[in-house]
């Protein structure tokens, strides 16, 4: 008998566990689907350190991030993890773009970005030599990463503190008794006295399953991403990004230099028909059926349908997606690019069709699900799990470790 089991061995999912084996003594599974932790979203995005600059002061995303952001550095440093504060610059290329870009400055002071600084087109070169735009903003706090590795390090911290990870053994149903929940797996029976909902894709539907009613569905985007040939990297120092659409809580494609030295350019956002669609033509039934079944789905495609068909033209046309690019980087050719990869984005849909813009964590009985963890999860991720096992704690009674004996 487990005191907690921990649905999802993604980087959420683990952070929470490692703080909850590190601050409390408890007995602690974690439970993932996969033959290996960290497989979808942890293990598919863009690897950066965000400063916290887009999300609205006070939000959830806001807090956690600011925190989360500097925790991840230390975090990596102690580890001798890879990564850099390199800093990124959000680039206008048209007078339509300023209002925007002063008002994400204007959040940026907000979220206590101290460094932040609003720059010429001229003093955008000092930064960035081969980026074309009329002003922009210089972001020092961000950084890059790579999230696999750090999720590879708290799965070893857990297991060093007492905590299992187990993988395959994802969870198929949950049997609720007074004081006990029984989680079959194909690895077998797994009891617990609690249960937290990490399932990041599958998180609502793990909500169902515990007999909890999410009241949103997931959504899955896929993002496509290309990279630079090797000969054209020196086109991008660090991380150079558009100003988003403030209607979306996505950024638009952008370009990330990685700690491996490769230079990513993306992603777009196109709807995935299968919650681990990496590519254009994996399609679920069971999936699609889920999606054109839920009213929020409609409500969502009637508000962003013109949205949502340029993102599908952009993913089969690779022109489209590379002048997209070159708005930033004019001197990029078509060849300079290749195809590198994707990633698959769990955002939380509610049934008016909006896009839930901040984190989601709600309770239930011997429950916590995360029903929404997108951007910047993975920045912010030891300072979520420390809110999720601080909330844990504090309904549930766990025993600190300071008052063994």
């Amino acid at each position: 008998m487990h005191d907690i089991a921990i649905i999802g061995g993604g980087i959420v999912g683990l952070a929470t566990a490692l703080d909850l084996v590190t601050r409390f003594r408890v007995s602690l599974t974690v439970l993932e689907a996969e033959p290996a932790i960290a497989q979808h979203q942890t293990g598919h995005n863009s690897g950066v350190i965000h400063a916290g600059l887009y999300y609205k002061p006070g939000s959830a995303k806001a807090r956690n991030c600011a925190d989360g952001r500097e925790a991840m550095f230390r975090f990596c440093a102690e580890h001798g993890i890879a990564h850099e504060r390199c800093g990124k610059l959000v680039v206008a290329v048209e007078d339509s773009e300023l209002p925007a870009l002063d008002a994400l400055h204007q959040r940026g002071l907000a979220n206590g970005l101290t460094g932040i600084r609003k720059l010429s087109a001229g003093e955008l070169q000092e930064h960035e030599p081969h980026v074309a735009g009329i002003a922009g903003l210089h972001v020092p706090e961000t950084g890059i990463v790579d999230y696999k590795d750090v999720a590879q390090r708290y799965a070893e911290l857990i297991a060093r503190r007492g905590g299992e990870i187990r993988v395959g053994a994802g969870v198929q149903a949950v049997r609720r008794r007074a004081d006990v929940l029984t989680l079959e797996t194909p690895q077998g029976e797994v009891a617990c006295r609690h249960l937290i909902n990490c399932g990041g894709l599958q998180c609502d539907r793990v909500a169902w399953m515990c007999g909890v009613d999410p009241g949103v569905q997931v959504i899955p985007f896929r993002g496509e991403y290309y990279a630079l040939v090797p000969e054209k990297r020196h086109l991008v120092r660090n991380l150079i990004y558009p100003v988003p659409d403030p209607r979306l809580p996505f950024l638009g494609v952008h370009f990330t230099r990685t700690v491996h030295g490769e230079v990513e350019a993306g992603p777009n956002a196109v709807l995935a028909f299968c919650r681990e669609g990496y590519s254009r033509w994996t399609i679920s039934l069971a999936d699609m059926w889920s999606l054109f079944w839920y009213p929020g789905f409609w409500r969502m495609a009637a508000k962003y349908w013109r949205t949502g068909f340029s993102e599908m033209w952009r993913s089969f046309s690779k022109r489209t997606f590379y002048e997209s690019l070159q708005r930033l980087v004019p001197e990029l050719q078509i060849d300079d690019i290749h195809p590198f990869g994707s990633g698959v984005r769990a955002q939380a849909v509610g049934p008016s069709g909006a896009l839930v813009d901040d984190f989601r964590i709600v309770e239930a009985e011997r429950m916590i699900h995360v029903l929404n963890a997108p951007s910047p999860a993975a920045t912010a991720s030891l300072s979520i799990g420390r809110s999720i096992a601080e909330m844990a704690a504090k309904s549930w009674g766990l025993p600190a470790l300071e008052a063994q004996g």
